[in-house]
């Protein structure tokens, strides 16, 4: 997981071509005949007549009647003469462009001046990047307010064997404000709450995202959890910056009747479950996220007790972003039949953090991982960086896998930093690179060199097969739109397990928003035949992805593309159930737009016009049960 295109065809097309450029270069000889409107024509050095001295009346009316004004004909008409109407067009038609780049221009501009920056680091960086790339523009913004926020640095004595061709404005911000007695303080793990706010704002962090790290890791965490937690939200808010702000418009016909229908299944729940409080309408995060129990600890829940009306087959299995507004989960849980969500972070099973929440009706005992284990660490998923590591950049793991990488200028950037410094740079530069390598992802591929992470690394990291996401038309940009989207396969696996002896002979899967078959890869890898599936996606490039890897592992079964949620009624779940004798599973995770932190203008929880799909997967669900139900 973007049209931005706007205006009419005249912004989209690029006038100034070699040809035209030749024309407007062009100068007519004084030899040249060239006909008037008025049929006159002028012959050789000859006196132009009177009517020519200004503008015919009807040529201006012929071009103010295409919708150009009378003030950009006049100039027009003024700058080429009235004898040619082609170069007349032809310059009103770049005036229209001029203006219409300038009009886009001044939106950009009002754009990034909304998120809080000022107008003259917005034009400078636009100027710096050019308008046409957003990310390379907020990511030159987030460096200037990251610089703008360290302290001066003290004059060194040995400043002057430094190159004068360096960026000496690059780094003339930092500060070594940190000391060693106050940072082995605080990173001490028994150090109390309020010096680690203390800590995390001398940091450069603000006192809001520093009590939230707090709050929603854990008093107990240690402050690289908590530096972990904030970059990984502030690279949320970074993706989400990249997406133009949409006018908030009423909702269509379609999304009309969804609320009427949320409203249906909200009045049949509230049934079951008198509503909750205010206090208790908050899900709190475990820590450490091991849901039910994971691998690699020793800590496991064996035992659950469902609500009657969740008892399986078929099974559910629904998951989304476990950072969600106040109460979503509440709801999620409530409308999933009261079961109980289960947490998790794939952190404890591949080298990469992400924070989910799963409700599902599956047993839990007897789970087994995929094998042979992923790697755990950056170093063991990528041992070639290890030579190039730098010893103060402590982090193991990576964060969240998002749906954007940093720029080549980024890291251009971080380089430039750290090559004015022959030994470890102050600490204030440590951590600007630190936050943009945790913001960003990125990994050491040689001195001084960090570099985002290619599309094959990431497929490894979420335990899909090598080149999942590769050829067949499917850019990079929408291959790492499409990864940051999806299950992490090795945690969907360890839950969905417990099928494996339940259905020897193969299954029939119901594949809500399936993104690129992360579900269906972890069944596959699992030894589950997969009889029949059938697939509801809206991306042409996602179901792309999942039909050619269908045809790659030879599957047997038969797969079924559905490319709106909408579409699935129940006439249509009917047909496909007495077709196949019914679902065995049905599985899904909505679309999270309006749910994670990133999306500070449309955070809209469960009502967003995105995440509000989660109630058609409550709709689907209940008809498959209830159709199953019937049947047996």
């Amino acid at each position: 997981m973007n049209e931005n295109s706007c205006g009419g065809d005249a912004d989209d097309f690029g006038w100034d071509t070699e040809d035209e450029l030749e024309i407007d270069n062009f100068t007519l000889s004084p030899h040249s005949g060239v006909p008037l409107p008025n049929e006159e024509a002028v012959l050789g050095s000859a006196e132009v007549s009177s009517s020519a001295d200004s503008p015919d009346s009807k040529l201006i009316d012929h071009f103010v009647g295409m919708g150009f004004s009378k003030e950009l004909v006049a100039k027009a008409i003024e700058e080429n003469g009235e004898e040619n109407s082609n170069l007349i067009l032809e310059a009103l038609l770049q005036y229209s462009a001029s203006t219409s780049a300038s009009s886009s221009n001044s939106k950009l501009i009002d754009h990034f001046v909304g998120m809080g920056f000022s107008e003259e680091k917005v034009l400078k960086a636009i100027q710096e990047n050019g308008d046409e790339n957003t990310d390379s523009i907020l990511e030159t913004l987030l460096t200037y307010s990251a610089l703008e926020n360290s302290a001066p640095m003290p004059q060194n004595a040995d400043s002057g064997n430094c190159s004068s061709d360096s960026d000496g404005s690059f780094l003339d911000d930092f500060s070594d404000f940190d000391s060693l007695s106050e940072t082995e303080e605080i990173m001490n793990p028994d150090s109390d709450e309020e010096s680690k706010l203390l800590y995390l704002t001398k940091m450069g962090y603000s006192e809001a995202e520093a009590s939230t790290a707090v709050e929603r890791c854990g008093p107990d965490s240690s402050i690289a959890e908590l530096t972990d937690f904030i970059c990984a939200a502030q690279m949320a808010k970074a993706a989400d910056a990249l997406y133009p702000l949409e006018d908030k418009k009423p909702f269509d016909s379609n999304h009309k009747k969804r609320r009427h229908m949320h409203y249906d299944l909200w009045k049949r729940k509230k049934q079951m479950k008198t509503p909750l409080d205010e206090a208790d309408d908050a899900l709190h995060l475990p820590n450490p996220m091991i849901g039910f129990g994971v691998p690699t600890e020793s800590d496991l829940i064996t035992e659950r007790k469902l609500p009657e009306a969740a008892i399986g087959p078929p099974y559910f299995y629904y998951e989304n972003v476990a950072l969600a507004p106040k109460g979503v989960w509440s709801t999620i849980s409530r409308f999933l039949y009261d079961v109980e969500p289960e947490f998790v972070d794939s952190k404890y099973f591949c080298a990469a953090a992400r924070k989910r929440g799963y409700v599902h009706n599956l047993p839990i005992e007897n789970r087994f991982p995929l094998l042979p284990f992923p790697p755990r660490t950056i170093h063991e998923a990528f041992p070639l960086t290890r030579k190039w590591w730098p010893s103060w950049d402590s982090r193991t793991k990576l964060n969240c896998l998002q749906t954007c990488i940093g720029s080549a200028k980024l890291t251009e950037r971080i380089r430039k930093a750290l090559e004015q410094y022959e030994d470890e740079p102050p600490l204030s530069v440590q951590k600007y690179v630190l936050d943009q390598c945790r913001k960003w992802n990125l990994v050491w591929v040689g001195r001084n060199k960090g570099a985002p992470l290619e599309p094959d690394e990431v497929e490894m990291l979420l335990g899909f097969p090598r080149n999942h996401t590769r050829g067949g038309g499917i850019s990079r940009t929408d291959r790492y739109k499409s990864l940051g989207n999806s299950f992490q396969v090795d945690t969907v696996a360890y839950h969905l397990s417990v099928l494996k002896d339940m259905f020897p002979g193969g299954i029939n899967l119901l594949s809500l928003f399936s993104g690129i078959g992360g579900a269906e890869v972890a069944l596959h890898r699992l030894g589950i035949p997969l009889k029949n599936v059938v697939s509801v996606e809206k991306s042409e490039v996602n179901r792309n992805i999942v039909r050619s890897w269908w045809e790659q592992t030879n599957q047997r079964g038969t797969l079924i593309d559905i490319p709106d949620v909408q579409e699935l009624n129940a006439d249509r779940l009917e047909q496909l159930m007495d077709r196949f004798g019914g679902f065995d599973l049905v599985v899904g995770g909505s679309p999270c737009n309006n749910l994670a932190g990133s999306n500070r203008h449309h955070r809209d929880g469960l009502e967003g016009k995105e995440s509000s799909l989660f109630f058609d997967y409550c709709r689907i669900l209940d008809l498959v049960r209830c159709m199953s139900a019937r049947n047996q």
